[in-house]
């Protein structure tokens, strides 16, 4: 196979259903993609969402700050009858506004960055005194969105309808592979990720993990993977193809 990344493996440890688009960019540019999902999302059932689906129906602006958000928000918000009518829309950076898109609801508003506080940037979110927001995320988070925009006068909750969890995975070949040098570079999407990848690959595994290059699309996820020790941590643009644009840097200067 020929490309700027051709007889590199990438470790791609995305869930299972958001990892097909890394997976074609990297075969793309030629280089293999190994795929091992560290991490798992699964929806919170229906009953537990009652409440907050209902305190939608009143609010002002929704935002959703991941595409499983959107993913697993709008499948609960359909049961209830759809987004209200006049309702601003939201949503934390472009890969969610489109995952929006996906699910029919077009016209979300967007910062150029892809963070919480990009978000609170927005001059719509500057003047929200008396109105009612929803923030839309998976159980647990950053209390950073909610508690700005309280401390800005909105009133505030949440709709938490998916959660993150750690897959039962054996590790024994990925770990047997990577001894025998079949992993050229690691990515992953979050620090949670990362945490369970570590957990995962257990004892003989994470001496390799910390030795090999990790790629992650935001600043944050990389200061984890340095207070976890990794010794090479690049910070990409957003997307699949930042990450791949900044695996092809890489290897381009390091080999």
């Amino acid at each position: 196979m020929s490309g700027p990344l051709a007889g590199r493996a990438v470790l791609v440890t995305r869930p299972v259903h958001q990892a097909a688009g890394l997976v074609q960019a990297i075969r793309a540019a030629g280089g293999e993609p190994v795929e091992f999902p560290a991490l798992a999302i699964e929806a919170v059932p229906m009953p537990a969402l009652a409440r907050s689906l209902a305190w939608l129906a009143a609010a002002d602006i929704v935002i959703f700050i991941s595409p499983n958000a959107a993913l697993f928000g709008m499948a609960a918000i359909r049961t209830s009858g759809g987004l209200p009518a006049g309702i601003g829309v939201f949503a934390v950076g472009p890969g969610t506004a489109r995952a929006l898109a996906a699910q029919g609801v077009d016209g979300a508003v967007t910062p150029h960055g892809q963070d919480s506080e990009a978000l609170l940037a927005l001059p719509q979110l500057q003047a929200v005194a008396g109105k009612k927001a929803v923030i839309v995320r998976g159980i647990g988070g950053r209390p950073l969105l909610a508690d700005t925009l309280a401390a800005r006068g909105a009133e505030v909750h949440y709709l938490e309808c998916y959660r993150r969890v750690r897959p039962p995975l054996d590790a024994a070949p990925l770990v047997a592979r990577w001894q025998a040098g079949g992993i050229d570079a690691v990515t992953a999407a979050s620090a949670e990720t990362l945490g369970n990848l570590a957990a995962l690959l257990g004892e003989a595994g994470v001496p390799l993990l910390v030795r090999t290059p990790l790629f992650v699309p935001h600043e944050k996820i990389a200061e984890a993977g340095r207070r976890f020790g990794i010794a090479h941590v690049v910070a990409t643009p957003g997307g699949d193809a930042g990450l791949v644009d900044g695996l092809i840097n890489w290897f381009r200067n390091n080999s």
